[in-house]
């Protein structure tokens, strides 16, 4: 296998993106982002790629970020012990993770992350910028950010609690408590968790069967769903009208339901 610290391989209309550097538990160091960064741009820009998946070798999914990495500590700000320039540093820097995680989430089309392990810190909060999160049994998750009395700032508060609500927010940032795959399971952190044994080929049908289905309502939904999860009542239901008008004019919608109109119609005529 080779040494770099990202392997990028393609499996149908499947790009797959595995963390490799289980000697260092999967730290994200820059490397590890840059060649990241390329995958998830490849996936956003090729046509034929229809699913992106996340997953990692080792014992750690990701133990978060590489903050030993000598190369990575010279890309801070200068201004770095000021608040501003605190604030600057996540926002710009910390190897463009808020970065990329904000364009995973922007990207209408799905990413799978798949926690064969530990998911820690940087790592939890990449997996939080995926539509699907999947677990194996031997998954577990913590922030531990709180050890050092600070956040996990780049988008895991914010994140964790849109998805998981306030209630574990604090569990896992205020109380620094870890979650094993069950518990993040009834958190709502994760979609499905798997029995170990079976975890690879679990997920990789799940990656098959999101790319069957159709792009152009799998982008649709991805952009509906946030916006609605924003939203009131009312202009969340703007959003599902608007939505279907532009989808109900697809040729392959029109298709389908004139196929099944005349079906319909056959069946009565008999």
């Amino acid at each position: 296998m080779t040494d770099a610290p990202l392997l990028v391989e393609v499996q149908d209309n499947i790009l797959i993106a595995t963390l490799n550097r289980p000697d260092k538990l999967n730290a994200i160091n820059c490397e590890m982002m840059e060649l990241l960064t390329d995958a998830v741009l490849r996936f956003r820009d090729t046509h034929e790629l229809k699913v992106m998946l996340i997953r990692a070798t080792g014992r750690y999914f990701s133990a978060g970020a590489d903050m030993k990495n000598p190369a990575d500590q010279k890309k801070l700000s200068p201004t770095r012990y000021t608040a501003s320039g605190i604030r600057e540093n996540h926002r710009l820097n910390l190897n463009n993770m808020q970065q990329l995680w904000d364009e995973m989430e922007h990207i209408e089309k799905p990413f799978v992350v798949a926690h064969q392990a530990m998911c820690v810190g940087g790592g939890l909060e990449l997996s939080l910028s995926c539509d699907f999160r999947l677990a194996a049994q031997s998954a577990g998750y913590a922030f531990p950010e709180g050890l050092f009395g600070v956040l996990p700032a780049s988008s895991g508060v914010s994140r964790l609690t849109r998805f998981c609500g306030p209630h574990w927010a604090r569990w896992l940032i205020m109380a620094n408590k870890p979650a094993t795959a069950s518990l993040a399971l009834t958190m709502g952190l994760v979609h499905q968790v798997y029995p170990d044994e079976t975890f690879e080929a679990d997920i990789m049908d799940f990656c098959h069967h999101l790319a069957k289905q159709n792009g152009e309502q799998m982008g649709a939904a991805k952009v509906a769903i946030d916006l609605c999860a924003e939203l009131g009542r009312d202009s969340a239901r703007h959003v599902e009208r608007m939505a279907n008008s532009g989808l109900m004019l697809n040729p392959e919608y029109l298709k389908q339901v004139e196929e099944y109109t005349k079906g319909i119609g056959g069946k009565k005529g008999a």
